[in-house]
């Protein structure tokens, strides 16, 4: 009975670490939705600033709370971004008493990178794909069989297609990350992921009909730079690995030359009583 009762303080223990910081969170999130409601018609007039490159100056909505519940959708989704930082480093203060020092020092350069990787793939997003895919998009316009075609997009279907590409193309970028961390963990090997190149190509066309809207443009936006990244990540690995090899080989060439040094020292004794060798006594 005592040995349940000390298995079950530990638990409790990280249960209310566990609360904490998850209620930690919480508060900063609440804090950034409001921080970033009363900024949201600035940041939705950045987000729009893609469509009206691509000559759409227009916007609507029909629905009479859509645009005040579209500011909400935007500051919250800004409140995400923003504190994602915070957010993954109390997942990780949570999850690094559990490890043994050398996965710290593994993880902990994958952890600080992770921010700059999503918030590079977000930077695609907006400035190099959402323009391409909604020159595409918005080209149906015009005359068809004697009647005028134009574009309407309203505030909410225009908000879920910034969202998607913002965070879509940020959580692709996470794949060398992702990969890397695989092969540390040693679930695959630089070899198995360079022959599965056929299958990434595939899973790369499944993942980018999944997170962007469903047109050929907008896959293709997503689906070249992930099997780039794909690539990136064998690339990373490998040399990964060609640093690990001279490290290694560096450290024992080092051993190597520190035994042949003491070898070197170590000479013929000397005679008892520190008399010349071979010298003759006093007569």
């Amino acid at each position: 009975m005592n040995d349940i009762d000390e298995t079950k303080a530990p638990l409790l223990e990280h249960l209310a670490e566990l609360r904490g910081r998850l209620l930690r969170s919480l508060g900063l999130l609440v804090l950034l939705f409001f921080g970033c409601l009363y900024f949201a018609k600035a940041i939705f007039a950045f987000l729009v600033q893609p469509l009206l490159a691509a000559g759409q100056g227009t916007i609507i909505y029909t629905d009479i709370f859509e645009a005040f519940f579209v500011e909400v959708k935007v500051a919250l989704f800004a409140a995400l971004m923003i504190g994602f930082p915070f957010f993954s480093m109390q997942m990780w203060k949570f999850v690094a008493p559990g490890l043994y020092a050398r996965e710290k020092k593994a993880l902990l350069p994958f952890l600080l990178v992770t921010p700059f990787f999503f918030l590079g793939g977000a930077a695609f997003a907006y400035y190099v794909a959402m323009p391409w895919a909604l020159h595409f998009l918005l080209s149906f316009q015009g005359d068809v069989g004697g009647v005028q075609q134009e574009a309407l997009p309203g505030v909410g279907n225009y908000l879920s297609f910034c969202t998607r590409f913002l965070f879509g193309f940020g959580v692709a970028f996470l794949l060398p990350i992702l990969l890397m961390l695989l092969e540390r963990a040693g679930l695959v090997t630089r070899e198995q992921l360079a022959g599965s190149r056929r299958y990434a190509i595939v899973a790369a066309a499944a993942v980018s009909a999944v997170l962007t809207p469903p047109d050929a443009v907008s896959m293709l936006m997503m689906m070249v730079p992930l099997y780039a990244l794909y690539e990136l990540a064998i690339l990373a690995i490998r040399l990964t690995h060609w640093r690990r090899s001279r490290r290694d080989a560096t450290a024992e060439a080092g051993a190597s030359t520190a035994d042949e040094g003491a070898e070197t020292r170590v000479g013929p004794e000397a005679p008892p009583g520190g008399g010349r060798v071979g010298g003759s006594g006093p007569i």
